[in-house]
C-alpha cells in the first residue's frame, strides 16, 4: 500500500511544477504586452468598439460646429430615418459577409420584393396582407436560389449574386413595365403597405415605424447571433468552414439558410422602402447593395469572415447618416460626402487588417 503512494508522488511534483511553469510563462506573456497591443485585442474581441468611438466623435465634431440646431431630437431622429432602409439591407449583407460571402443582389431584391408587394396589391386585387405575403416568398425564393448555387453548386458569391443582381433587375422592370404605383393610387392597400413610414411623436424626436422595425431587427439579430446554435454555426462557418464541418456543422445548409433569410429581410426592407418614399417604384433603392456594403465595412466587419458584429453595421450606417445630414446642414458640396465617405471605407478595412495581423 505504501510503494504506490511514493510512486505517485513524483507525479504529483511534477505536474505541479509544470502547472506553476504555465502559470508563470501565460502571466508572463500577458506582462509584457504593450498598451497599444492590449488596445489591439480589445478590438479584436470587440469589433463594434472602432464605429461606436467614431460615431460618437462624429456626432461632437458636427455639434461643436454647427450647435445645437445640428444636436437637436429632431435632427438626430432625422438621421435615423435616413438609415432605416440601409439598416435593414446592412443586416441583410452582415450575415452574408459573417460567412466569408456577399450579396450584391440585396438591393435589386428588395425593389423587386416593394414590386410584387405594389402590383399584387393594385392589379391584381388581392388583399394587402396577402400581397405583403407575396413580396416575402420572392425576396425567399431570390435568397434561396443564392444560397444554392453557393452551398450546393460551389460557384463564388461574388459571381452568383452578381448575375442574380442583373436578373432581378431585369426581372423587376420586365414585371412592372417601369411603373411608379403612386400613393393616391394604392386604395386600401396603402395603409398597410405604407405602415413603416408612419411616425410616432416623443417630445421633439420623430420615430417611424420603419426606425422602430430596424431597431427590433438588430435586436433579433445580435440575440441569435450571440445565443443561439445557429448563431455560433455562422460565425464558425465564416471563420474556417472546413473546420466547422468536422465539428459537425452542416456548411451548405447553413449557407443556403443565410442567404433565404438575407432574402426575406430584403423583402422587410422593400416594405420599409414604400413606407418612407409612399409610393412603389422600380427605380428606387438602385445603391442600396453599396450602401449596405458602406455600412458593414465602415461597422468594422471582417470580409474574411466570422468577426463583426450586427451593432457594428448599426453605427456604421449612423455614420454615413451622420456625416450625409452633418455636411448638408454646413452647406457644403455633396462630393464632399462621397469623399469622406470613401476615406472611411479605407481606413476601416485597413484597421480590420492591423487587428486581423496582431490578435487573429
Amino acid at each position: 500500500m505504501s510503494e504506490p503512494k511514493a510512486a505517485t508522488k513524483p507525479h504529483l511534483e511534477y505536474e505541479n511544477v509544470l502547472s506553476g511553469s504555465s502559470k508563470q510563462v501565460a502571466q508572463f506573456d500577458s506582462d509584457k504586452k504593450t498598451p497599444v497591443q492590449k488596445f489591439q485585442y480589445f478590438l479584436h474581441s470587440s469589433p463594434a468598439a472602432v464605429p461606436l468611438i467614431v460615431l460618437i466623435l462624429s456626432l461632437a465634431v458636427f455639434a461643436s460646429i454647427l450647435g445645437s440646431k445640428f444636436f437637436s431630437p429632431f435632427a438626430l431622429t432625422l438621421i435615423l430615418q435616413q438609415v432605416a432602409i440601409t439598416g435593414v439591407i446592412g443586416a441583410a449583407q452582415t450575415l452574408v459577409i459573417l460567412t466569408a460571402g456577399i450579396d450584391l443582389s440585396v438591393g435589386a431584391i428588395m425593389v423587386l420584393s416593394s414590386v410584387v408587394m405594389g402590383q399584387v396589391a393594385v392589379h391584381y386585387g388581392v388583399p394587402a396582407p396577402l400581397a405583403v405575403l407575396c413580396g416575402f416568398v420572392v425576396g425567399a425564393v431570390c435568397g434561396f436560389i443564392n444560397g444554392f448555387l453557393i452551398a450546393r453548386v460551389k460557384l463564388p458569391p461574388f459571381i452568383v449574386t452578381l448575375g442574380m443582381w442583373q436578373i432581378v433587375l431585369a426581372t423587376n422592370f420586365l414585371y412592372s413595365a417601369n411603373e411608379t404605383i403612386r400613393s393616391q393610387d394604392l386604395g386600401d392597400s396603402a395603409a398597410l403597405l405604407q405602415i413603416f413610414g408612419q411616425s410616432v411623436k416623443l417630445g421633439g424626436a420623430v420615430f417611424t415605424y420603419g426606425v422602430i422595425a430596424l431597431a427590433v431587427l438588430v435586436a433579433v439579430l445580435w440575440y441569435v447571433l450571440n445565443n443561439t446554435a445557429w448563431g455560433r454555426h455562422l460565425y464558425a462557418v465564416g471563420d474556417d468552414p472546413d473546420a466547422a464541418e468536422l465539428s459537425g456543422v452542416n456548411v451548405k445548409r447553413m449557407l443556403i439558410s443565410v442567404y433565404t433569410l438575407a432574402g426575406l429581410i430584403c423583402a422587410l426592407g422593400g416594405w420599409v422602402m414604400i413606407g418612407r418614399i409612399g409610393s412603389v417604384s422600380p427605380t428606387a433603392g438602385q445603391f442600396a447593395n453599396i450602401e449596405s456594403i458602406t455600412a458593414v465595412v465602415i461597422g468594422g466587419m471582417s470580409l474574411f469572415g466570422g468577426r463583426g458584429s450586427i451593432l457594428g453595421m448599426l453605427f456604421g450606417a449612423l455614420i454615413v447618416g451622420v456625416f450625409q445630414l452633418g455636411l448638408r446642414m454646413a452647406g457644403t458640396d455633396p462630393q464632399w460626402t462621397y469623399m469622406l465617405i470613401g476615406v472611411l471605407i479605407i481606413a476601416a478595412v485597413a484597421i480590420d487588417q492591423w487587428i486581423r495581423k496582431v490578435a487573429g
